[in-house]
């Protein structure tokens, strides 16, 4: 290594110190705690290894928020990248007013998720909510949208992908704008339909940018908490409940610090095999050109 490129790791220190504190630390401690019996407030630990671990992995509630997290991760996901992507597309297809209409597409996004929910949760309000209202004024029974348990998750669903779908669209148009169009003029002199584009030339040239955006969402939803905490607190029961909202009741309502720590580590984990298996897939499937 050139004399002059050593130093320029004295750039790199202030963000590695930055990064440490903020990230690496918390992370650490959280594992540490993991291994104690610990409750918030208390002055007591008592080590346990890995008690925290198992009592957690046999426990039918942690199963029970890991299929309901998975359900909606990858229902709002999905819903979201279909939607994205359609919309992308039209962008990509218009000229003199695709600025003006990614603006205004853009709009949910831009509000803060908790102002969003509070918004959807007054509109998906039982009997006097706008939506209920419109229903009943065409005498169509609406369902109770936010205290059954599979229209709440679904609620949720549309929540999530009503407010980060803009964020999909953006990313996959700005990766449209870097597409070769004489390829797809060419495809179309050969006399290639518009689904054969789409399916040999569009999307092999957007895999990269579609495994970005759907592991970036993913990983937010495994988070997700303030849309849920707002419409419906994990409710009805614990049918919305993922697993950071049970974190959040272990470490903040049952103060069982350590317990709340493990399922972190055990949410990094999960969340991490499954990011890593996605991309992994989508890597292989762009290599060999199945698309």
């Amino acid at each position: 290594m050139v004399r002059w490129q050593r130093g320029l790791w004295l750039f790199f220190l202030p963000s590695f110190g930055l990064l440490a504190v903020v990230l690496l630390w918390p992370l650490a401690y959280a594992f540490y705690l993991s291994f104690f019996d610990y409750y918030l407030g208390s002055d007591e630990r008592s080590f346990v290894g890995f008690g925290n671990y198992v009592a957690l992995l046999t426990e039918a509630r942690l199963w029970a928020s890991m299929w309901t997290t998975i359900i909606i991760a990858f229902g709002s996901v999905g819903l979201e990248f279909v939607v994205g992507f359609a919309l992308a597309l039209g962008l990509y297809r218009l000229h003199g007013s695709a600025k003006v209409l990614s603006v205004l597409l853009f709009l949910p996004h831009i509000v803060t998720p908790v102002v969003a929910s509070l918004f959807l949760k007054w509109i998906l309000a039982s009997n006097w909510g706008l939506l209920d209202a419109t229903l009943l004024t065409f005498n169509i029974t609406p369902p109770d949208w936010l205290g059954d348990p599979f229209w709440a998750k679904l609620s949720v669903i549309f929540a999530d992908a009503w407010i980060f779908t803009p964020l999909i669209m953006m990313v996959l148009y700005a990766a449209l704008q870097g597409l070769d169009h004489a390829l797809i003029e060419a495809a179309q002199i050969d006399g290639a339909s518009n689904w054969r584009i789409l399916r040999h030339i569009i999307i092999p040239a957007l895999i990269p940018a579609i495994i970005f955006t759907i592991s970036v969402r993913l990983m937010d939803v495994f988070r997700f908490f303030d849309i849920i905490y707002v419409l419906t607190g994990g409710g009805p029961g614990t049918a919305t409940e993922t697993i950071t909202m049970y974190t959040y009741q272990l470490g903040f309502r049952m103060l069982q610090v350590g317990k709340a720590s493990a399922l972190g580590v055990i949410t990094l984990v999960v969340v991490a095999v499954l990011l890593l298996s996605f991309n992994k897939l989508l890597n292989r499937i762009y290599r060999a050109g199945d698309i």
